[in-house]
């Protein structure tokens, strides 16, 4: 079913979502291979598109949406860098930092070549290239493309024992010399316009995720058992409050990303936002519905432990700080 961020009928990219509904990460990723030419990429008039084609994946699976959605970001980061002829192949965005782990670019007879481990490659073992962002030198990252299948790209076979986000392992790749290719200037990756869009349509899965948890609140409220149930009444118009809220955000931010103004003030507001709506969706929706959904439903036990570990891709407090230093910094009256 769409998760509609506008009236009107669904775009291109999102029609194409709905024909496919993927069951499984490899469904997900052919989707994301079909997508291609029809240049789903955030900034070019089509943002609302493709980020409801994400709240729907994320609705219907968030392990889909969590697949498909740095695809996506991959393919958009590669047109704006003027390399939208690469479309082929299966993509991720390995840019996560973490502490023992440093991955390094360095410039040789053969070119660049990548050395070091980085942390947090999500499906490094079943994707064909990604963006990687690399130290150039003490202070300074580069991102870079690199073919995933070379023999100097080592994934690692730590356990992944998570309980939400199964399919969507994780771990660190360990790169011993991989010859990668530059993919803009040094701090171009994290001073482009569209740094922040790749956020906004993370905020998107995450609100497809509350949707789901919100469509089985909003059944069990129609049955004739609970229909005058108060407490779930309650409940109902609380979620249905955050949801109005956040897809009010999504669709603003659309408008602001595709008319070319700044946005990256809106992204940190709209993923505040989000988050907060799907942390009280997952609240309430647990409140209302008790245990059994959680234990007897398989779709709904998985979608919310999808949605509690996707979540963490939120640095809460710390990106509460970040938005409260853009408004402060900003000129922002109210």
């Amino acid at each position: 079913m769409r998760v509609a961020l506008a009236p009107g009928e669904p775009g291109p990219v999102t029609a194409r979502a709905l024909d496919a509904l993927p069951e499984t990460v490899d469904d997900a990723l052919d989707l994301g291979k079909a997508l291609g030419p029809l240049r789903p990429f955030v900034g070019l008039g089509g943002s609302l598109d493709v980020w409801e084609a994400l709240a729907t994946l994320g609705a219907h699976d968030l392990g889909v949406a969590r697949a498909i959605e740095p695809h996506v970001d991959a393919l958009t980061i590669l047109d704006q860098a003027d390399s939208s002829q690469i479309r082929g192949g299966t993509w991720g965005v390995f840019a996560a930092e973490g502490p023992g782990a440093r991955l390094e670019a360095v410039e040789g007879p053969r070119g660049w070549e990548l050395r070091g481990v980085k942390p947090w490659c999500s499906l490094a073992s079943v994707l064909s290239d990604a963006l990687v962002t690399a130290w150039v030198d003490e202070s300074e990252r580069r991102l870079f493309r690199v073919r995933l299948g070379q023999a100097s790209v080592r994934v690692s076979s730590e356990p992944w024992h998570a309980r939400g986000l199964q399919e969507i392992p994780s771990g660190s790749v360990e790169f011993s010399g991989a010859r990668a290719f530059p993919v803009g200037e040094t701090g171009w990756y994290l001073r482009r316009p569209g740094f922040t869009w790749g956020g906004i349509s993370v905020a998107a899965c995450w609100f497809g995720g509350a949707v789901g948890l919100g469509r089985a609140l909003l059944d069990a409220s129609r049955r004739p058992s609970r229909h005058d149930d108060a407490i779930v009444l309650m409940h109902l118009g609380i979620v249905d409050a955050r949801l109005t809220e956040a897809r009010s955000a999504l669709a603003g931010a659309a408008a602001v990303v595709d008319s070319g103004h700044d946005a990256v003030l809106v992204g940190k507001r709209v993923r505040a936002t989000v988050a907060r709506c799907a942390e009280d969706v997952l609240l309430h929706v647990g409140h209302a519905l008790g245990p059994e959904p959680l234990v007897r439903d398989r779709e709904h036990a998985k979608r919310a432990a999808d949605l509690e570990v996707y979540l963490r891709q939120h640095h809460g407090e710390r990106d509460d700080v970040s938005l409260g230093r853009s408004v402060r910094d900003y000129g922002v009256e109210w």
